[in-house]
């Protein structure tokens, strides 16, 4: 039986055909997200062709894919589609998939009325309208109708045929880049200055401490630009890797089979860190710069310095006093237990992973 023949049983007669999709997604970005392409969708698929179809759309969060390598027709049983009421299941996971080293977007079953879409695998940029793209194009093929493809999608997004489906790549051209990029939004990396509040107050009690050295306002004075800059780029690499190292971010694989995975893992975890620490490094410039102008008087700093001082002095004081703070939460990333930095610094997904990669490693051994 096709799709179309599956959609319309039943409803010999009827003066409109109705088309239900049920959106599964994974807990937190990919459940937001699919709570918005769900609203976009009837207006969307609406046919010239078929004005009488009216389609109608529901989404519930679950995650069911156990790994981001598992076969589309385990997922196929795992959800079982067949048992939902909706006529198509699409689900949506933010855990990337490959298939050697290209990127899969999606995965596509028209005989089991199903898709399986990576949010990783569209990139970083862009994500609600390319995955809205490919929730339609994968819709499209289900249902064998080219004219709901959204144009210029079949050739965008390259296929193949898969023993269960088609298969759907990442368009050609910095492919791991867009699946790199995807993975480092699903972790949200401007969530570590919140999710952090240990370093926060730790770094910004570094900071307000070295406020009131004098040593520092002549360092600062003195240091110049090369070596301000220096002294910024250090504090943020130690940042990092303290983070990694006493937190064990940080994945080794246990055969070569693993090890391309893990690059990939480890490449989006200091991408992630990197992103989340300048984050923290200019909400405390912010925030000493802030305290600096309101405690400081410039006559103090002027009789210090030798010379008359205007914002550029306390801009320069900042930018030292923000590395010293930097050095400072990285000291206070160790009051943290390794639960909350890994929420802070991971997705919802990503953190599943990782503990359920860590419990068979436990289990080895």
């Amino acid at each position: 039986m096709t799709a179309n023949e599956h959609l319309q049983g039943g409803q010999t007669g009827a003066a409109s055909e109705q088309v239900s999709v049920l959106l599964i997604a994974d807990p937190g970005k990919p459940a937001a997200l699919a709570e918005r392409v769900a609203g976009y969708l009837p207006e969307r698929l609406r046919s010239r062709d078929r004005p009488e179809r009216q389609w109608t759309t529901c989404v519930r969060s679950k995650p069911y894919l156990s790994h981001e390598q598992a076969d589309f027709a385990d997922v196929i049983d795992a959800v079982d589609p067949s048992s939902e009421g909706e006529d198509i299941v699409v689900y949506l996971t933010d855990l990337p998939r490959r298939e050697d080293t290209l990127p899969v977007v999606a995965d596509v079953s028209a005989d089991h009325l199903f898709a399986l879409i990576s949010v990783a695998g569209v990139g970083g940029v862009h994500i609600e309208r390319r995955v809205r793209t490919v929730t339609e194009l994968a819709i499209a093929r289900i249902l064998g109708e080219p004219e709901l493809m959204p144009p210029g999608a079949a050739r965008r997004f390259p296929c193949v045929q898969i023993e269960d489906g088609i298969r759907y790549f990442a368009p050609s051209g910095l492919r791991r880049l867009r699946l790199l990029s995807g993975m480092v939004r699903a972790n949200r990396p401007w969530r570590l200055v919140t999710g952090l509040s240990k370093v926060l107050v730790g770094a910004f009690a570094t900071g307000a401490i070295a406020l009131a050295t004098n040593t520092i306002w002549l360092f600062a004075d003195t240091m110049g630009p090369w070596r301000m800059s220096a002294a910024t780029i250090l504090s943020i690499v130690a940042m990092i890797l303290w983070l990694i190292l006493d937190h064990e971010l940080w994945e080794r694989p246990k055969s070569p089979e693993e090890r391309d995975r893990s690059v990939l893992y480890n490449t989006a975890t200091v991408v992630t860190l990197v992103i989340g620490v300048i984050v923290l490094h200019v909400a405390l410039f912010c925030l000493l710069l802030f305290t600096a102008c309101l405690t400081l008087p410039p006559e103090l700093l002027s009789r210090t310095l030798g010379h008359g001082v205007n914002l550029s002095d306390y801009l320069t004081l900042t930018w030292l006093l923000a590395s010293i703070a930097t050095i400072g939460g990285a000291l206070g990333s160790g009051l943290e237990d390794d639960a909350a930095v890994k929420e802070a610094a991971y997705g919802v997904r990503q953190r599943q992973r990782i503990e359920e990669t860590q419990s068979r490693t436990n289990e080895a051994e």
